[in-house]
């Protein structure tokens, strides 16, 4: 999704789609001793049944608060960098085939709203900020309608709707 809508998506989201879970990880590194860890360590890892998400940015960077008291602070220091991506969105889409379930993983380019595929239960907003992974679920489908075309290799580019 364009970076430049971040702030707007992350804003219709909170406002007009159920929040399930919130979770923050860092993306390894060092640890207090010098030794390198590749995995991240979780930061937050938040049920959100009956509780209310939500966010404001400043100078000072992205504040995420769960019932007004403030969770988690990303100062954003990367963020104009023209590496730093925008958000993305992954849809949790499971197949039963028998008695069996599966998860369906979309190669890009595959139209979100393909009458053949299952309807989401789940949809995660992601985005890697000041080298923390955010991922916010979201009960069900967050709708997407088609914004611009990335140029070579000629991917979607999507918006939140």
């Amino acid at each position: 999704m364009p970076k430049e809508l971040d702030f707007k998506h992350l804003r219709l989201c909170l406002d007009h789609y159920q929040a399930e879970q919130l979770f923050i990880r860092d993306c390894g590194g060092l640890d207090a001793k010098g030794k390198y860890r590749a995995h991240g360590l979780v930061k937050v890892n938040e049920t959100l049944e009956g509780r209310t998400l939500d966010f404001h940015k400043n100078g000072s960077g992205l504040h995420l608060l769960i019932d007004a008291k403030e969770i988690f602070h990303f100062p954003l220091k990367d963020y104009d960098d023209e590496d730093t991506k925008g958000f993305s969105l992954a849809y949790e889409r499971i197949e039963k085939i028998g008695d069996d379930e599966r998860q369906i993983i979309l190669p890009r380019g595959v139209n979100p709203y393909d009458q053949h595929l299952p309807e989401p239960r789940k949809s995660t907003l992601r985005h890697l900020l000041d080298k923390h992974l955010l991922e916010i679920t979201f009960n069900g489908r967050v709708n997407l309608r088609f914004h611009s075309w990335w140029k070579k290799p000629y991917w979607k580019y999507w918006r939140i709707v």
